[in-house]
């Protein structure tokens, strides 16, 4: 009788796409875990925690810039080939054409004001090598992912997902190897390498599975505000995210950056589940979101109790198993133990305000998400500002906390007030995005 149940509940999981792709996700999410923190123990151990900090502060940097580098042509991409399959060639040639000549200017751009935002102990040319890899070929490699995330191909877009990390793995074992005393910068070198590789192979299989790209400039020009809008929102999250480790490294120390920052890498290890419904669900958000904030939260309820669950189970592990820290890392990390249990919320609170921005989006609010992302942005940098030169890295661990939560208070806000709106003016702003 067990077994009966057994094979009826496997056949349910198999109908239920979303469950499905979730596990698809999970799963190359799990092996990029593994990989990712194979190459980050080597990366970090090599280089030492000055090295590392320097590295970490000019990809906090570039990826504050990197969304713009495709101008939200991926987000498009997936919006309206989830809704008509026939549109495909068009937006996937569209979002090559943004992700290519965007991320060129914008490069020349990260090299104009890296000084003035990173300390002079920075190379440019680690800056100039960074910038390549996030900004043109990172950017084409998460649109092919995209591209298959569109179609609800998850299966592609997991593979796309560990593509890079085992590119880097081998990277980072080649420094460890041919490198006696290695620095960010011959660092820098096999990162932008193992990336590009990584890029052309995923750009070709998306070539050979769904279709060759047909350049569509008529339709950029009308969705180039909405493609705005996508950028902005997740240049804004890379700034609460991240832009704690780029004012480390200018207004404290490298040292205090590469603490912080390996604390904050755990973080985002921890959180890999809870993104990995969020990725297999996105799409959905779009057909959900068709019937208004109504639909996309009334999906997004019914994921979050499991996201939020793991969210608080992950937070207390995280601070039980933070002496660990350094016997991975080694003694120059023994502060990390402190930052990341200081850190451990941070799942939770993430898990909370993603649902709420995912449901605004499919639901053709990403201008409104948009705004609150900057202000949250605007909040963090200027608490960094007051609390680092007087805490160092405490300060950036205080201002994220008060930075998510205030995020999550703000979205769930908008969407309390939006879902009593009527349906008409719901499709109204819809519309107007």
């Amino acid at each position: 009788m067990n077994l009966d149940k057994l094979k009826l509940w496997i056949g349910r999981f198999g109908k239920n796409s979303l469950a499905r792709d979730t596990l698809w996700m999970l799963l190359a999410q799990g092996m990029r875990l593994v990989l990712q923190a194979a190459y980050f123990v080597i990366i970090a151990r090599a280089l030492g925690v000055e090295q590392y900090g320097a590295f970490v502060g000019a990809t906090a940097l570039v990826a504050i810039i990197a969304p713009f580098a495709s101008f939200g042509g991926g987000n498009l991409l997936i919006k309206n080939v989830s809704r008509n399959r026939a549109l495909f060639s068009e937006y996937w040639g569209n979002a090559l054409f943004m992700s290519f000549v965007s991320g060129l200017g914008l490069m020349f751009f990260i090299l104009f004001i890296a000084k003035t935002f990173l300390p002079k102990t920075i190379s440019l040319l680690l800056i100039f090598l960074v910038a390549i890899s996030d900004l043109i070929f990172a950017r084409l490699l998460d649109t092919s992912g995209q591209a298959f995330q569109a179609v609800l191909w998850l299966s592609k877009t997991a593979q796309l997902n560990i593509l890079p990390q085992a590119t880097r793995l081998i990277a980072a074992l080649s420094l460890v190897s041919f490198f006696p005393n290695p620095s960010a910068l011959e660092w820098a070198f096999l990162y932008l390498i193992s990336t590009a590789i990584s890029a052309l192979i995923a750009v070709l299989l998306v070539h050979r599975s769904l279709g060759f790209p047909k350049l569509t400039l008529s339709r950029i020009k009308p969705e180039i505000l909405e493609g705005f809008y996508f950028s902005v929102s997740l240049s804004a999250q890379t700034i609460y995210n991240d832009i704690d480790k780029t004012m480390l490294a200018r207004l404290s120390s490298l040292e205090a950056t590469g603490i912080y920052a390996a604390a904050y890498r755990l973080i985002d290890v921890a959180f890999v589940p809870v993104s990995s419904i969020l990725r297999a669900a996105y799409t959905k958000f779009f057909q959900h979101g068709v019937a208004g904030i109504g639909g996309s939260i009334g999906f997004a309820k019914r994921l979050l109790p499991i996201a939020a669950s793991y969210s608080i189970a992950s937070g207390i592990a995280l601070f039980l198993l933070a002496p660990v820290v350094p016997y991975l890392l080694g003694n120059e990390y023994a502060n990390s133990v402190e930052a990341l249990r200081w850190l451990a919320l941070l799942p939770l609170l993430k898990a909370m305000h993603y649902f709420a921005a995912d449901a605004l989006t499919g639901a053709g609010f990403q201008g409104w998400r948009s705004a609150i992302q900057v202000i949250i942005a605007v909040f963090n940098i200027l608490v960094n500002l007051w609390l680092i030169p007087l805490y160092s890295w405490k300060g950036a661990a205080w201002s994220s906390l008060v930075s998510d939560a205030f995020l999550m208070l703000s979205l769930w806000l908008l969407v309390a007030y939006l879902s009593k709106q009527p349906v008409q003016i719901q499709r109204l702003e819809e519309n107007d995005n």
